[in-house]
């Protein structure tokens, strides 16, 4: 697989045990994490765009983070939560989003209650 470097930077930075990641912003452009294993990463309050397609996000935090058009396609995102953020536009299809949280996102104006899944 041939990533850009901002992407692998941040796959690096996993691979020796770091799981907190707050420095990822959309002007960097595309981050590009398809198919990687992130369980348990910590990317709350960043506002960026991403490829997780495939990618194992399982307990992943994407707490008050703007994700807007990103890729979550056939992610294992068990688990893993997305409280008060910004989905406008992210794509979950196929996505395994058992016990995932959306509690207080929003897309399109629509804030999502305790419970409720965004369309896959």
């Amino acid at each position: 697989m041939n990533r850009d470097i901002k992407s692998e930077k941040i796959l690096a930075r996993y691979a020796t045990g770091e799981r907190i990641f707050r420095d990822l912003d959309r002007d960097d452009g595309t981050y590009d994490f398809s198919h990687s294993d992130l369980r348990g990463a910590v990317f709350s309050g960043n506002h960026f765009f991403a490829s997780f397609r495939e990618a194992n996000l399982e307990c992943a935090d994407f707490s008050h983070c703007n994700v807007k058009a990103s890729d979550f396609s056939r992610a294992n995102l068990a688990s893993a939560t997305f409280f008060g953020s910004a989905i406008d536009a992210a794509i979950f299809d196929s996505a395994d989003l058992t016990g995932t949280t959306f509690e207080e996102a929003s897309a399109f104006g629509y804030v999502f209650g305790r419970g409720e899944l965004p369309p896959r």
